[in-house]
This record gives structure tokens, C-alpha cells and sequence, in this order.
């Protein structure tokens, strides 16, 4: 979906003068923004930015900003650490997000599996449906924190640098399995990265967060699935190191 769609049914999310002061440093001062059901956004910055402390409050997790921020529809989050259970199994954890998920506030024990199984295929993981956390891979885990967050079908996916931790292999099988999550879903997704090639393949839009602000926006108007050696990627690359103030990805962290 492109960037540019105006039609207000289509704003999953509506963040207007967003601020957040944390004693007196001034962490988000001001910050606008509209994200698009199917669109993906990608926050980068240097640490301490701002990037997660704008996310968690569109996920509802800080109530201490000030401004507004509407979100239209449901919302799911996973974070840069699976966060498992480790007494439940890979099935129950992800179950657990099937709570309140009806209008009677509940399903039968045994649909709530069958989600939680259907959430799991999707991400690949038929096999481990009943392993306990702490035998899965970095890897594995990650993807059980992805199928939790869209067992419900969320309209708005949040993640925050949920492939940090992953090795680079991993790390590139886990975005091209967000790229399939996405064409199935459409979900509007909002990412933040320190990863400035994670952006730009995953993204359509790239927001590069400095003093508390937007200060700079690029778009990456390229089909999915993106190479990594598409020459336009890579000069997308530079750019948005370039606004970060690094010359070169091997510079920039």
C-alpha cells in the first residue's frame, strides 16, 4: 500500500504532539505521525532517541506522554526478547494471547489450540508445538514471540528490534518471514531498528529520530521481496546512514 493513501478509514494509527520528559530530559518532543493499515515504518535513530520510548506508548504501555495517540483497531507487540514462559509450552504460550478474545471474554480450551497451532504453521513451527521454551534456538523463540503477537490478527504489529539478538543468518530468515506474515495479513506494522539495511528491506517508510524529533523521512518505494545488492538499496542505505551521521553500514550501530 503506498505511503500516500488519504483515505482516513485506512489510519490504523494518528500520533499527534507526542512528548515525553523523563526529570529534565526531554526524550520525545513534539513527534506527528500517521501510519496506514499495510504499511510498515521504521524507526532508527542513535540510542536514546526515542525510538522505544514512542513505541511503547502507541502500544499502551507508557501513559506518561503527553499529546494524543489514536489507534484504531487491536494491537500485538513483540519485544527484542521472546519474553516465553518457561513453564508453559511453545502452544500455551501463545495461547495465552487468546485471552479476552471473544465477546464472551474466552474461548473453549480447545479452539484457543487450534489458533495457537494455525499461528504456529504460519511461522513454521508445526514440529515444536508442545517443546518447552528453553529447548528452543534464538531463533525459534523469536518466531513463537511472532506467532503469539499474531494469533489475534492484530490491525497493528509493533516491534520493537525484535531481531537484535538473532545471529545474521537467523536474522535474515526472520525478515523474510515477516514479509510473508505481512502479505498474508496486512497488518500495519511499526519497527524499531538500530539495523539501518533492516529498514530499508522491510520498510516502507523510514522515520530517523534525532533531538526528540522526525528529522527526516524516506521512502523506500520497492516491491517485497527486497535484495539486499539492489543498487537502489543500497544507496537507500546510505542515505538514511547519511542523516544518521555515519558514513558507512560497518560504522554505524
Amino acid at each position: 500500500m503506498s505511503a500516500g493513501h488519504s483515505d482516513a478509514h485506512d489510519i490504523v494509527v494518528q500520533a499527534t504532539g507526542v512528548r515525553r520528559q523523563f526529570g529534565d530530559d526531554v526524550v520525545l518532543d513534539g513527534i506527528d505521525l500517521t501510519l496506514r493499515r499495510g504499511e510498515i515504518v521504521a524507526l532508527v535513530g542513535k540510542s536514546g532517541s526515542g525510538k522505544s520510548t514512542l513505541l511503547r506508548a502507541i502500544a499502551g504501555l507508557d501513559s506518561g506522554h503527553g499529546g494524543q495517540i489514536e489507534v484504531n483497531g487491536s494491537r500485538a507487540v513483540a519485544f527484542q526478547e521472546p519474553r516465553l514462559l518457561p513453564w508453559r509450552s511453545v502452544r500455551r504460550n501463545v495461547s495465552l494471547n487468546l485471552k479476552g478474545a471473544n465477546a464472551a471474554g474466552r474461548l473453549s480450551r480447545a479452539n484457543a489450540a487450534e489458533r495457537a497451532r494455525d499461528a504456529l504453521h504460519e511461522v513454521g513451527l508445526d514440529h515444536r508445538v508442545d517443546a518447552w521454551p528453553l529447548t528452543l534456538s534464538g531463533g525459534e523463540a523469536q518466531r513463537v514471540s511472532l506467532a503469539r503477537a499474531l494469533v489475534r490478527d492484530p490491525d497493528l504489529l509493533l516491534l520493537d528490534e525484535p531481531f537484535g539478538a538473532l545471529d545474521a543468518l537467523t536474522r535474515l530468515s526472520a525478515h523474510d518471514l515477516v514479509v510473508r506474515l505481512w502479505e498474508q495479513h496486512q497488518f500495519a506494522a511499526l519497527l524499531v531498528t538500530h539495523d539501518v539495511e533492516e529498514a530499508v528491506v522491510l520498510a516502507d517508510r523510514i522515520l530517523v529520530l534525532a533531538d526528540g524529533h522526525i528529522g527526516h523521512e524516506v521512502a523506500v518505494d520497492l516491491p517485497r521481496p527486497r535484495s539486499r545488492s539492489n543498487p537502489v538499496v543500497v544507496e537507500l542505505r546510505e542515505q538514511v546512514l547519511g542523516h544518521l551521521g555515519v558514513s558507512s553500514y560497518a560504522g554505524h550501530d
